[in-house]
């Protein structure tokens, strides 16, 4: 095989690796979190990281009112001024989110010096982590990333928690499981009438018993 061959085969794995992500639960109980920008962006990622238990330090100018609410009520710490290189140390994530390319850029900067999980909302290629679509159902969390098509992440999302819902997917619990039996009806005998959670206890059952009817 020529050098030329190898040379674009180790390019192309390189730049397969640059574009793929390794999905990763956080636990953030307790730790700090540091969110640049409290516009739209911050606002709807908000809410997870408080209910995450995350120790969030907000700084920013200005604020939605949402997110102003949320300071308010002591669900976050905010310092109504622009960013300053030094806010990431003793973080753990960092979530940057202001109008302005360069105070991102610069934020960006630090939080890889100091090895800090960057989420930007300007640029996700120079960001060290990616935000996935996630949602929850039946105390599943599900977290799907597509790259850079949020749209089809949100779409994948919505399709594996509507068929959680629904029973058309199954996911069986499989520890502390409570044992029972459950009757599920035949209805006018139409397959397609089913309820919602009969089809979804069939789906979990361990042991279906069907009489004649």
């Amino acid at each position: 095989m020529s050098e030329h061959v190898k040379d674009a085969g180790h390019v192309k794995d390189t730049a397969h690796a640059a574009s793929a992500a390794y999905p990763l639960g956080l636990r953030l109980a307790g730790r700090r979190v540091v969110v640049l920008g409290g516009g739209q962006v911050a606002q709807r990622r908000l809410p997870a990281l408080i209910a995450a238990g995350a120790d969030i330090l907000l700084v920013s100018p200005s604020a939605t009112p949402s997110v102003e609410a949320m300071a308010e009520a002591g669900e976050l710490r905010w310092e109504r001024r622009g960013y300053r290189d030094g806010d990431f140390a003793a973080a753990w994530y960092a979530l940057i989110s202001t109008d302005d390319p360069e105070v991102n850029a610069a934020a960006s900067a630090e939080a890889e010096a100091r090895r800090v999980w960057c989420v930007r909302s300007d640029d996700a290629e120079a960001a060290s982590a990616w935000t996935p679509a996630t949602g929850r159902s039946e105390g599943v969390t599900v977290a799907v990333l597509t790259g850079r098509d949020p749209r089809r992440s949100a779409a994948v999302r919505d399709a594996i928690i509507e068929g959680l819902r629904d029973g058309t997917l199954p996911a069986p619990h499989h520890r502390a499981r409570t044992t029972g039996v459950a009757l599920v009806g035949g209805g006018p005998g139409d397959p397609d009438l089913i309820t919602v959670r009969g089809r979804r206890l069939l789906a979990e059952a361990d042991v279906v018993i069907a009489d004649r009817l």
